[in-house]
């Protein structure tokens, strides 16, 4: 690491510590030079998430869309931001850990599902109805009896 002040591209590091929630490193260096201290950070490098849609168009992902449609389907239900967030956060980081270039929307929709099945099973349909497109009752009948028929996990 090059010291902002005598430029010498050798240093040691004094101390390391955790920043932003684990996100980052802070580390505090000495130069072997001039002695003089200074912080730098260390950062995880992401590779962008392209998700490709059903009408063949690709975009960047939005973490915040998927927190909104999240927030949609459980209006009124006893579903804490907090957890919805959560959520959010596993699913990004299912998807970075994939190392797929592109995801497609489905697989996305689908790991939101297995979250709100076991979160809260009226978020869940809500959904699901939006995503599946349900398009009458039957369909929309299909998909609760399937909810119906799974057994409860006991956590």
């Amino acid at each position: 690491m090059k010291c902002p002040y005598c430029s010498l591209l050798e240093s040691r590091v004094i101390d390391s510590r955790p920043a932003e929630e684990g996100a980052t490193i802070r580390r505090r260096r000495e130069c072997l030079k001039c002695a003089k201290r200074f912080t730098t950070y260390e950062i995880i490098e992401r590779i962008p998430i392209v998700v490709s849609k059903r009408d063949g168009s690709r975009e960047q992902f939005d973490k915040q869309k998927l927190l909104n449609g999240m927030l949609r389907a459980c209006a009124n239900r006893p579903v804490t931001l907090t957890r919805l967030q959560e959520i959010t956060d596993d699913i990004e980081m299912t998807l970075q850990n994939s190392l797929e270039n592109e995801i497609p929307t489905e697989r996305i929709g689908e790991l939101v599902m297995d979250s709100l099945k076991t979160l809260d099973e009226v978020s869940y349909v809500r959904f699901a109805s939006v995503y599946r497109h349900f398009t009458d009752i039957n369909s929309f009948m299909v998909e609760l009896n399937k909810l119906i028929s799974t057994p409860e996990k006991k956590d």
